[in-house]
């Protein structure tokens, strides 16, 4: 029988003095904490399921609320996200549950978090983002973006930038959001990385793309994490690796 075999883990990093990331993975979420080894957890192929992280924005208050406030509201949506219209919407309920939470509540003022994942089908994967946290195909030669980062042109010589273009909240006043969401095929061995920038920033996509050439699973969620701690860890790292089995 195919299944999804979701591999996930989220920790602080080596600068930040707690952790503003959130994990969602079907109807289990993990929010502002961190996982001490790589969680495996396998899922009959056939209901939607939603596998996405959430970035709290750093510098604004309340990251973690924000976040852990995104996948929560993923988590209940569930079951119904299957079409790119149903995960616009849900995500466009995100965007209007986090100003809500921040109306009249001086300390949560501009809080925001950028979010990406993908909700498996039976025989599609819906790609989906909002801000600068990642999806990317690691399934052919070589690893494929398939989120679209919201982030200023890079100035030169830059790589990265912690800039973004929109995201759920992040403003005083109300702000709509335009949400990226893509369908592929989906096939049994197809490979997913679902990721905050904690992974993407200091560990280039060559990089990610030597580990997961080499391992799967458990191991690669490890080794990734590995790679971003020993380039200095500078931010919060949370990643799923997505895979489908038979």
């Amino acid at each position: 029988m195919p299944y999804i075999a979701v591999t996930a883990l989220s920790h602080t990093g080596l600068i930040r003095d707690h952790n503003e990331d959130s994990l969602v993975v079907g109807p289990w979420t993990l929010c502002g904490t961190v996982t001490e080894n790589p969680q495996t957890l396998l899922f009959p192929l056939g209901t939607p399921l939603v596998v996405a992280v959430a970035d709290g924005i750093g510098g604004q208050p309340a990251g973690e609320v924000a976040s852990a406030l995104v996948v929560r509201q993923l988590a209940s949506f569930g079951p119904s996200l299957d079409s790119e219209e149903a995960v616009r919407d849900a995500l466009n309920a995100c965007n209007d549950a986090v100003y809500a939470a921040a109306d009249g509540n001086p300390e949560l003022v501009a809080m925001g978090t950028t979010v990406a994942g993908a909700v498996v089908l039976a025989e599609s994967l819906l790609a989906f983002n909002v801000g600068d946290s990642r999806v990317l195909d690691a399934t052919g030669d070589g690893l494929r973006q398939v989120s679209v980062d919201d982030s200023p042109p890079l100035a030169p010589g830059r790589r990265t930038t912690s800039l973004v273009t929109q995201a759920l909240g992040g403003a005083r006043r109300f702000s709509a959001i335009t949400p990226h969401v893509t369908t592929a095929p989906l096939s049994a061995g197809d490979r997913y990385l679902v990721c905050t920038d904690g992974l993407t920033d200091p560990v280039t996509e060559d990089a990610l793309d030597s580990l997961l050439r080499v391992h799967n699973d458990g191991r690669a969620a490890f080794e990734l994490w590995k790679a971003a701690i020993e380039a200095g860890g500078p931010d919060n790292i949370t990643l799923a690796m997505v895979r489908i089995g038979e």
